[in-house]
């Protein structure tokens, strides 16, 4: 199905591309032929990660340290794409952040930390991308990565599921409104594919994937490769009928098992204590890692 030249002469940015699901996307990409740019807030990741995956799969790999809550950085860094490197032909929102908290707990600070990453920056990025795709005439795609709470609701994730349940609206809306120009919106909503920054996150008090795995109906959690090789299927130029869908990769678990999170309703003061401070410890080390001001674009590959 993915020969090896299927993304040849294909320039792809991927939000969140250091790390997780974002590196992960970004390898099988690169493997199928395309030119791969990634962009976060990590300096040091991304250019380990760019290294890594053209040790690995060869072709060409370019970062940019960018803040997409900034539409300004935003802007210039996809002009800057533009300009040196080329049009994108795709695009994949993946940048995200999360973490579990009792509603009533959040301050606006913890809302808006998710909120101005995924509802607003996905939203920044596409458009910026997307008005250029309109204004050159090309055409595009855009792969937004989901949540099955966009159908369910979740507890304890709101802020979340607010913003992916707003980005899954934007799926369907400018599937529609820029259908006209060749532009094509869909998006994936994973279910439980382990990495390190989410499962610190949203299960701090758990010792494995086990549990997760037994209540699925496949039985098992999902991987990188699952998530590759659907995002690949879905921007492959054989796609092109293919607009303004948002399809489930969970092995049916949210038709089994509904809203995640429920088993947290069980907690007390004492558990969100504990689980407050390991989140906020992952978040010092991640904190101490960023170097990207909100102004900064600068490409390096």
């Amino acid at each position: 199905m993915f020969r090896q030249d299927l993304f040849a002469g294909q320039r792809v940015l991927i939000t969140g591309g250091g790390t997780g699901l974002g590196r992960a996307m970004a390898g099988r990409l690169l493997a199928l032929g395309a030119e791969i740019h990634i962009c976060g807030r990590r300096t040091a990741v991304l250019e380990e990660t760019a290294t890594a995956l053209m040790a690995e799969h060869g072709g060409k790999v370019a970062w940019h340290a960018v803040d997409i809550r900034d539409p300004d950085a935003v802007d210039a860094m996809v002009e800057r794409i533009w300009t040196e490197a080329g049009p994108l032909t795709a695009l994949i929102n993946n940048a995200a952040g999360n973490f579990i908290s009792r509603t009533e707990d959040l301050s606006h600070r913890g809302f808006n930390a998710i909120a101005d990453i995924v509802f607003r920056g996905t939203f920044y990025v596409t458009q910026a991308v997307g008005k250029r795709w309109i204004a050159g005439g090309t055409g595009g795609a855009v792969l937004s990565i989901v949540v099955t709470w966009i159908w369910t609701g979740s507890p304890f994730v709101v802020p979340s599921a607010m913003s992916k349940a707003g980005i899954d609206a934007m799926t369907k809306s400018l599937a529609v409104e820029w259908g006209r120009y060749g532009i094509r919106l869909n998006a994936i909503a994973p279910g439980v594919i382990p990495t390190e920054g989410a499962m610190k996150r949203l299960r701090p008090a758990e010792a494995g994937e086990e549990d997760v795995a037994r209540r699925n109906p496949l039985g098992r959690v999902g991987t990188e490769a699952d998530l590759g090789d659907l995002a690949a299927f879905l921007l492959a130029p054989g796609s092109g009928w293919i607009n303004g869908q948002t399809i489930a990769l969970d092995g049916g678990d949210w038709l089994a098992n509904r809203a995640y999170f429920t088993d947290y309703l069980a907690w007390g003061d004492a558990e969100w204590q504990a689980a407050r401070a390991r989140i906020t410890a992952q978040n010092t080390t991640d904190k101490a890692g960023r170097d990207a001001p909100a102004s900064s674009s600068e490409p390096r590959s």
